[in-house]
């Protein structure tokens, strides 16, 4: 069969409008989680052990929900936010509800590997919690960080392929209605080959990016 490239192109144009916003709002939402995630825990800036259990429960709830699941789970929710449970603003929403808590625990695992005598100097210096948490924690992890928020991404770019299973758009959405229902291979090869080379170009952009911040 001939290849509709303008469908292709639209396809892959939803498939980053899905990816950027909902990195944009998962980030939103995570990195401050994460943030109380590490400064809440037992022994850190913020102590509070209510706190950090109650936000270690939503997050570990979220993370055990499998994205096509959580998909379905949600759309009652999707549909009071953006008015409908189908179309590429409709995956939004479960893709930064599965994003969310995702970067918040990368978030929290990268700021627990900066030096704890990082924190020591900062005290010693008579630093207030906010300033260690910014001026410190956050520049010191940043590297760390930024290949966390790399993993994600790549996350996003195979949730937003999911969600073509309930008429998100995207190129999952063109893989199924076109390459699996309509038997066209060449179609499904175009999608799984455009998303090989984004999840490539995702990586080893991250991983360029952290390794000039690590050297500076």
């Amino acid at each position: 069969m001939l290849v509709d490239w303008d469908q292709i192109i639209e396809a892959l144009w939803e498939t980053i409008a899905m990816v950027c916003f909902s990195l944009l709002f998962a980030v939103i939402i995570g990195l401050p989680l994460g943030i109380l995630l590490v400064v809440t825990r037992k022994g850190h800036l913020w102590e509070n052990r209510i706190l950090f259990n109650v936000l270690n429960a939503i997050v570990n709830i979220f993370r055990s929900i499998p994205f096509i699941i959580l998909m379905v789970a949600v759309i009652p929710f999707t549909r009071l936010i953006v008015g409908t449970s189908i179309g590429t603003a409709a995956a939004i929403v479960p893709m930064v509800l599965f994003a969310g808590p995702y970067i918040a625990r990368l978030i929290e695992n990268s700021l627990l590997e900066v030096d704890p005598g990082v924190m020591e100097a900062a005290q010693a210096m008579g630093a207030t919690p906010k300033q260690i948490v910014v001026r410190f924690l956050i520049p010191e992890a940043l590297s760390s960080l930024l290949l966390g928020i790399t993993i994600a991404t790549i996350g996003l770019v195979g949730a937003s392929a999911m969600a073509g299973a309930i008429g998100g758009g995207g190129l999952g959405d063109l893989a199924i209605t076109f390459g699996y229902q309509q038997f066209d291979t060449t179609v499904m090869f175009l999608t799984v080959g455009i998303l090989v080379i984004m999840v490539q170009g995702l990586q080893s952009t991250g991983n360029n990016l952290s390794k000039k911040i690590r050297r500076r």
